[in-house]
C-alpha cells in the first residue's frame, strides 16, 4: 500500500570518472553543483508532497479499513492472438476472453498489525497478524500456517509517521545514497508557471524477453533502478509530471498530476509504454470532510487488457488491534509455511498461467522469493 508515491523512487550505481586525475577532478567540480542542486530540489519536492498529500490530517490516525475490488480482464482477441502465436498459426483460438476478480476487506494499523480477507477467482484467504503472531488460512484447502512475516522493528504508531517513513525511503535511495546520478535538465514555462526538470539516472540491464521468473525483492524493487525525470512547479515544489523507465523490468510510464485546494492530489493520468501493457491509465483520489482520503480508484488499459481497482478508506484514531482478533476455523489442518506457500502458489500459478496464455505479460514471482 504505497499509493501513488512509489514510482518516485529509483536506485543504481554511479560509475567513477575515468582518465587523468586533473581532468576528472575538473569535471567533478563542474558536475557537483548541478548534482547537489537537483538533490536539494528533490528533497523540497518530498517535503511538499508530505505536507500536501499526507501530513497533518493523519496525525493521531493509527489504522485504516480498506474494502473494494480488483479486476483483470482480457479480451477474446488477446486470447486468440496468443493461441495463434504459440501454435505458429496451426491452431485458431475461439475464446470469448478471460477475467479474474478479487474482493478485499482489511484493517491495517500503522504499527504493522493487520487483518485481510480476500475472496474471488484466486480463492478465499484470511491473513492476519498481531504483534509477532498470526496465521494465513485458505478456505479451499481448509488449512492454515502460523508462520507469518514479522512486523518491521521500526514500525511507526500513526499514519502521519508512516507516510513520512515512506518518503524517507525515497530520500535514502535518491538523495542520500551515491547510487543515482542527479542533474537539473532545465526549465520550461507552462500556463504562467516555471517548471524545473530533475533527472536521476541509474542504468539497468536490457530487457530479457525469455526471463519469466524473478524474486519478490526484484518485483517490488523495480523503482530502485532506472531513469526518473520529475517536472516540478518551482512555486509550489509539487511534482507536475513524472517519467520513469526501467528497461530490465520492461517498465516505462509517464504520470501527470493534478491538484485541488491545499495541494491535495486529486488525479494522476498515466501514459503507459511498459512491455505488454501499452496504453492509458488513471488514478483518482477522493477526500472526506475531514481532509482524509476516502476513496482511491484506478485503471490501466491496453488494447486487449484492463486492470482496475476501487477502494474505500475509513481511517480511525480509536480502533484497537483487539478488533481484528481471529482464530483458524475448527477442523482446519495446520501446515508448515513452505508447504502452505507451495500449495497456494500452485493454485495461483495455474490462474496466472491462464492469464499469461491469454496475453497478460507479467513475470512470475519465484517460490521462495530469493
Amino acid at each position: 500500500m504505497r499509493f501513488a508515491i512509489l514510482p518516485l523512487l529509483v536506485t543504481a550505481s554511479l560509475l567513477s570518472a575515468q582518465g587523468p586525475r586533473p581532468a576528472a577532478s575538473k569535471a567533478a567540480a563542474k558536475a557537483e553543483p548541478t548534482s547537489e542542486t537537483a538533490r536539494r530540489a528533490f528533497l523540497q519536492v518530498l517535503d511538499a508532497v508530505d505536507a500536501g498529500w499526507f501530513g497533518q490530517p493523519y496525525q493521531g490516525i493509527t489504522s485504516v479499513e480498506m474494502q473494494g475490488t480488483l479486476g483483470v480482464a482480457l479480451s477474446g482477441a488477446a486470447v486468440n492472438q496468443k493461441v495463434d502465436s504459440l501454435s505458429q498459426g496451426q491452431v485458431k483460438g475461439n475464446s470469448s476472453g478471460g477475467q479474474a476478480n478479487l474482493r478485499l476487506r482489511g484493517t491495517y494499523f500503522a504499527n504493522g498489525d493487520f487483518r485481510t480477507d480476500l475472496a474471488g477467482d484466486f480463492g478465499n484467504l484470511l491473513y492476519t497478524r498481531r504483534g509477532t503472531r498470526g496465521f494465513l488460512y485458505s478456505k479451499e484447502q481448509n488449512a492454515y500456517t502460523t508462520r507469518v512475516d514479522l512486523p518491521p522493528s521500526d514500525a511507526p504508531r500513526t499514519y502521519m509517521a508512516w507516510f513520512r517513513q515512506t518518503l524517507n525511503d525515497i530520500k535514502a535511495a535518491y538523495i542520500d545514497a551515491p547510487t543515482f546520478k542527479a542533474s537539473v535538465a532545465g526549465e520550461e514555462t507552462s500556463g504562467g508557471r516555471t517548471l524545473q526538470r530533475l533527472v536521476f539516472n541509474a542504468p539497468t540491464k536490457p530487457w530479457d524477453a525469455k526471463r519469466r521468473e524473478q524474486s519478490m525483492a526484484q518485483s517490488l524493487g523495480f523503482w530502485k533502478r532506472g531513469r526518473l525525470e520529475v517536472t516540478v512547479d518551482k512555486a509550489t515544489q509539487m511534482p507536475q509530471r513524472l517519467d520513469f523507465r526501467n528497461d530490465e523490468q520492461g517498465i516505462h510510464t509517464r504520470m501527470d498530476f493534478s491538484y485541488g485546494a491545499g495541494n491535495k492530489l486529486q488525479a494522476v493520468n498515466l501514459t503507459n509504454s511498459s512491455r505488454g501493457f501499452e496504453g492509458p491509465g488513471w488514478l483518482r483520489v477522493g477526500y472526506g470532510g475531514d481532509g482524509l482520503m476516502s476513496h482511491v480508484a484506478g485503471e490501466l488499459a491496453s488494447q486487449d487488457k484492463k486492470i482496475s481497482f476501487a477502494m474505500d478508506l475509513a481511517w480511525s484514531r480509536t480502533r484497537t488491534p483487539n478488533e481484528i482478533i481471529a482464530i483458524p476455523p475448527a477442523g482446519a489442518t495446520k501446515r508448515g509455511r513452505e508447504d502452505m506457500e507451495i500449495q497456494l502458489m500452485v493454485g495461483l500459478a495455474s490462474r496466472i498461467f491462464d492469464l499469461q496464455r491469454a496475453g497478460l505479460n507479467l513475470r512470475s514471482v519465484a517460490i521462495g522469493g530469493k
